[in-house]
Parts: C-alpha cells; sequence; structure tokens
C-alpha cells in the first residue's frame, strides 16, 4: 500500500473507530415495518448453520480419515515387519499436514466447492497426489527410500484416496439437507438504494455463487434516486426501519453502498447500526480510492472494507456455548445442597413462590425471563424494576437481603445458560424499567444496546472491577456499559475464565450490593 492510500485508509477507520465511541444512542422504541418488510423477516427469522463450523468439521474429518487410512495400513501390512516406528510417524504426520495444506491451497472447504461436486473432487485429487509427490521427493533427497515400505506407501495412497473421495461423497445429501432446513448462505441487506446500490447488486449477481442471500434493500431516499425496486430487489424502508428489521430476522451481514467520500453520511448511517450484532461490511467495487487487495474482503468478485465483525460468530460462538453449558451444569450439580437451602430459607421466611421471573433485554434486544431466587415479599416484588432497590430497603426479606449481598440469588440463572439464553460471562441483563438518576439506561449512555451483541451473562468484566449492585447514578451505568463494550470487543475463552475466576474474590465486597 502507498503512503498515501495508507493514510485515507487509516483516516476513514480512525474516524469510525472514533465515532462508534460516541456513537448517539438508540431509544428501544418500536419501529412499525411495513407489511413486505414484516413477512420478509419472519420468513428469515430461523438461525442459519455456520459454513464456517461446517468447513471446520469437513477438515477435522479429512484428517481423522487420512491418520486413519495410514494407521490401518501399518497394522495391517506392517504389523509383523522390523521397521521404524519412529519413520514412519514422520512420514504419517509430514503426509497430513501437506495433504491439509494442499486441500486448503485448492480451496475446497468453501459452500461453493461443497455444492460443486466434480470440479472438488478434481481439485481433491490433485491435492492429494502433490501430497505424496512432495513426500517421494523428500525421500529422495534424504536418501529414506529403502526406509520405507512400497507397499504400504501404496495402500495409504490408495485406501486414503477411496477415504477423502467418500467423504465427500457423503457431503452431498447433508449439505443438501442444511441448504434446505437451515440455510447456509450468509443473508444479507444492501443499505443505500438508487444507482449505487443497482451497481453493487448487479456486480453481485454477475460473481455467481457469492454464498450470501439478499433479504432486500433499506434506503432513506424516498424520490426517483431510490425507487421501489433496486436491480429486481424490493426495497423494505428506512435505516431505522432496518435496526428493528435486524432485530426480527436472523441478518448476518450489511452491506453500506455509500461512496467513502460521502463520510458525513457513512458515519450517520453507522450510528444507527452499530449496535447490531452483524457484520458491517462498506461496498467498495466502484470506489475511484483504490487500496492493495489484501485491503479488501470479498463477497465473491466484489470487494468489501471491513467496518465492524459480530463479535461472536462460528467457533467463537460454538466454543462460548459449550464451555458456558459444561461449566452450568457442572456448578449445578456443586451447588444444589446450597441451592435447596436457599430455596428452604427463602419459602419459611415468606409466602409466595421460590423464584422470581423477570423480563429483561437478552441477545441482541430478545425478551427472556430470568429466573432468580426471590428476594422481596411476594406483594412488593417489582417485576419491572421500575425502582431501583436501596439499602435497607423495606421490600427486601432477611433472608433477600443475604442472598442479594452474596449473589446467591442469581444462583437459578444458570438454568438460563443452559437454556441458550445467558452466558457463564457477559453484560448483565437489565431489567425492561430500569433507570439511574430516575433516567432509562439508554437515555443516560450513548450506544447502551451495543451490549445486547452477546448474550448477557451471570457474571461480567464490570461486575469483577467494582461495577455491581445499585447504578443510581449516572456514572455507574456509563461505566457498567464502558466496561460491557471492552468485554465485547476483547472476548476470548481465558477471558471468560479469569472472569470466572476473580467472580467469587470480587463478591467479597458487598458495599453496594443491597
Amino acid at each position: 500500500m502507498t503512503h498515501g492510500e495508507n493514510i485515507t485508509r487509516q483516516t476513514l477507520m480512525a474516524s469510525m473507530a472514533d465515532t462508534a465511541n460516541g456513537f448517539s444512542h438508540s431509544r428501544n422504541e418500536k419501529v412499525e415495518l411495513s407489511d413486505l418488510a414484516q413477512r420478509v423477516a419472519s420468513a428469515a427469522s430461523d438461525k442459519r448453520f455456520s459454513p464456517v463450523l461446517l468447513a471446520g468439521l469437513v477438515r477435522a474429518t479429512e484428517i481423522f480419515v487420512i491418520l486413519l487410512t495410514a494407521s490401518l495400513s501399518y497394522v495391517l501390512y506392517l504389523q509383523s515387519e522390523d521397521v521404524s516406528g519412529t519413520l514412519y510417524l514422520a512420514a504419517v504426520t509430514s503426509g497430513t499436514v501437506l495433504a491439509t495444506l494442499g486441500m486448503r491451497l485448492v480451496d475446497i472447504h468453501s459452500v461453493q466447492s461443497f455444492r460443486a461436486f466434480a470440479p472438488s473432487i478434481a481439485r481433491l485429487i490433485a491435492a492429494w497426489i502433490a501430497t505424496f509427490a512432495i513426500l517421494a521427493a523428500a525421500a529422495f533427497v534424504l536418501k529414506l527410500g529403502d526406509a520405507y515400505s512400497r507397499g504400504w506407501v501404496l495402500i495409504w495412497f490408495a485406501c486414503g484416496l477411496v477415504g477423502l473421495v467418500a467423504v465427500r461423497v457423503a457431503l452431498v445429501p447433508i449439505v443438501r439437507h442444511i441448504s434446505a432446513h437451515h440455510g447456509l448462505d450468509r443473508r444479507a441487506v444492501i443499505v443505500g438504494g438508487g444507482e449505487r446500490g443497482a451497481n453493487l447488486l448487479d456486480a453481485l449477481e454477475q460473481s455467481g455463487d457469492t454464498d450470501i442471500e439478499i433479504c432486500g434493500v433499506f434506503d432513506d431516499r424516498s424520490d426517483e434516486r431510490s425507487p421501489t425496486q433496486i436491480a429486481g430487489y424490493p426495497k423494505l424502508g428506512t435505516v431505522s426501519e432496518l435496526v428493528e428489521f435486524c432485530r426480527q430476522a436472523a441478518i448476518d451481514v450489511l452491506i453500506v453502498t455509500l461512496p467513502l467520500t460521502a463520510e458525513k453520511r457513512v458515519l450517520q448511517i453507522l450510528k444507527k447500526l452499530w449496535v447490531l450484532p452483524v457484520d458491517i461490511r462498506l461496498s467498495a467495487h466502484t470506489n475511484q480510492l483504490r487500496f492493495r487487495p489484501r485491503s479488501y474482503s470479498y463477497v465473491g468478485q466484489v470487494p468489501m472494507l471491513d467496518v465492524f465483525d459480530k463479535p461472536l460468530a462460528d467457533w467463537d460462538a460454538f466454543v462460548k456455548a459449550t464451555f458456558d453449558r459444561v461449566v452450568a451444569a457442572l456448578v449445578l450439580v456443586l451447588a444444589s445442597p446450597v441451592m435447596i437451602a436457599v430455596a428452604a430459607a427463602v419459602k419459611l421466611e415468606s409466602k409466595g413462590p421460590v423464584f422470581f421471573k423477570q423480563k429483561r433485554y437478552g441477545f441482541n434486544n430478545e425478551l427472556i425471563e430470568v429466573y432468580k431466587f426471590r428476594s422481596m415479599y411476594t406483594d412488593k416484588a417489582d417485576a419491572n424494576a421500575s425502582r431501583l432497590v436501596t439499602k435497607d430497603d423495606p421490600r427486601v426479606t432477611r433472608v433477600g437481603r443475604f442472598i442479594r449481598k452474596t449473589s446467591l440469588d442469581e444462583l437459578p440463572q444458570l438454568f438460563n445458560v443452559l437454556r441458550g439464553e445467558l452466558s457463564l460471562v457477559g453484560p448483565r441483563p437489565h431489567a425492561l424499567q430500569a433507570k439511574a438518576a430516575e433516567r432509562l439506561y439508554d437515555d443516560v449512555v450513548d450506544g447502551y444496546f451495543a451490549r445486547h451483541k452477546v448474550k448477557p451473562g451471570i457474571s461480567g468484566w464490570a461486575q469483577i472491577n467494582g461495577w455491581r449492585g445499585e447504578t443510581d447514578t449516572q456514572e455507574k451505568i456509563q461505566r457498567r456499559v464502558e466496561h460491557d463494550l471492552y468485554y465485547i470487543e476483547n472476548w476470548s475463552i481465558w477471558f471468560d475464565i479469569y472472569i470466572l475466576a476473580m467472580t467469587p474474590i470480587s463478591l467479597m465486597d458487598t458495599r453496594s450490593a443491597y
């Protein structure tokens, strides 16, 4: 990249980053969608199967087949022979690595290749032959040809090839089933209509199989510059309506068609869209300002500039969800005696149910019911949390004060984790009418709903840094949100483990827990 290109790109991304830190908040007001947009959103509400996960599973299966066929060939053909196991292990390891790299180079793990059976088989065979050609050349150069059995090599080559082809054959009905019932293509929305939107849609059509499904176009303009049909796709509404649309539909990527020169307008749009848990791309196919190819990501052959990425996707989401459920189940078993004791104490002290259910905002602003041990008198419970709990609050029972200070009232939320509604670690789910200084949280904090780009959690980065308990001032909720956004941008499984390890220590500070 030239010096001028580098400055331009850095300036643009810095502007977006600065804006992201100070975006105006998006009020959680209900926006009415048009009948057409509502129908499209309903039809696109089911979650898609991640093509990245599928590709990873296919790669793992192929590696297993390579190792299995090599091992079986060794056991069946060389079981009684006096050979060096170390040399054969080195050959198998090298062959597995080379084959894996070769199949990656010939690009046979994309959605397009899974569907194009014959071409992918041809590339797979080429990669497998190249692997053994390299192994043979290495053995010749290192003068190790006599150290290996030619029969073993031929059996491994033949069996491995048959096994790899069999995997691809078995993949055909699997991909068809997933495509029919879950879908593998990413759902996309074009932001911005008119001529630029039409040009982008035409370019995507000409790219052939792009692994995305266009759901429609959203544009604020309503005059002749943005008609109701753009390149055959319907205009579903305005950018403000797009936020509500993405709350209802399972959208994966938003593609903004505005040029880089319209920086002010681009940033205005991003102010509304950055709170959504989607990938946001800026179309660059007609920009006169060009960067080097490696600066772009691509949808088909169309270059894109990456603006925002979905925080948790594909393997990250899978790892976090698996970790959450496994640990939650383990903790439930270990904590069951404590939970039984708390339930008995709650029931004995006051009339009413043991558990308290409260509506809260979850991932992508979805409403979920969060479970807690009841800590208030039944007739004084505040389901919407319109009034914060304060020190010596008369609504709280004696048992309630204890379990709130020790956070034992939160233990039933482990059931929410098992149901997939909460994570062990994440931004705390706030009640619908929660307020700071008599103002709703989203009125107080810019970009408040960006917290909902990931599932809320039982514990979080804000909580272990002292920002738990009462939020009676604007500063307290502001600091909570700052910590939540830091967690979202810097997530890793090790970060989660650290937060969980520090949670018991943070619970010792009960000064702000009422």
